[in-house]
């Protein structure tokens, strides 16, 4: 499936992130298949830094699988590589 670029804003922890414009109506995006732990639990910063490294301010490639709690869930793309992979 063709993917969606859109720049990321701003990283929420390892992740969840927001983009510049929306797509199927929000700006937050979950990645797929990814369960890092959330900013306050132990290895929280570090998965949130790690995400901000890998993407943080480039345009990424957005492949839409799904849905969750208001967020879209995605396959990630920079560089033509898969983000998703790089974290699991």
């Amino acid at each position: 499936m063709e993917g969606i670029k859109r720049k990321v804003r701003y990283i929420i922890d390892g992740d969840t992130f927001v983009i510049s414009r929306k797509i199927q109506g929000t700006t937050k995006i979950r990645l797929a298949n990814i369960n890092a732990p959330e900013r306050y639990q132990f290895g929280g910063t570090k998965a949130t830094n790690r995400l901000k490294e890998l993407i943080g301010g480039k345009t990424v490639t957005i492949v839409p699988v799904g849905r969750s709690y208001g967020r879209l869930v995605a396959e990630i793309r920079s560089n033509r590589k898969s983000i998703n992979n790089r974290l699991r």
